[in-house]
């Protein structure tokens, strides 16, 4: 079992940068995959980026832009999203999901543990 509680969410400008955060209970978290999901209004969640449980691999959907990164640190139970440059369309509740297997999927379905989320709003 792995309880999931994200923070960091908030209301930015456009082109503001913002840093959330994904924080894990449990002594085994290192054999979790995480990833991001996002869902913005009146649409359904999409994979954001996700990460190996050993950190070595990432992964990002393409809207990213190189302007996201996904971080973890297994000591510290964390996973972290930092977004820059953020647009509009970045608004939306984004939450972490963790998969007990090496690598991350895309797929929603894919995931057993899910945060509650934060929610992320940019305005123009």
């Amino acid at each position: 079992q792995v309880l999931l509680v994200e923070s960091g969410g908030g209301l930015v400008q456009a082109g503001d940068s913002l840093r959330l955060s994904c924080a894990a209970s449990g002594r085994t978290f290192s054999r979790y995959a995480v990833a991001w999901f996002r869902q913005p209004p009146g649409k359904e969640r999409e994979f954001v980026a996700g990460i190996s449980r050993s950190g070595g691999s990432t992964y990002y959907a393409d809207f990213t832009k190189g302007r996201f990164a996904i971080s973890r640190d297994n000591a510290k139970n964390t996973v972290w999203l930092q977004m820059s440059s953020l647009n509009p369309e970045a608004t939306g509740n984004y939450s972490c999901a963790a998969v007990g297997t090496t690598f991350p999927a895309r797929r929603e379905g894919g995931y057993a543990f899910w945060g509650q989320g934060t929610q992320v709003t940019v305005s123009s």
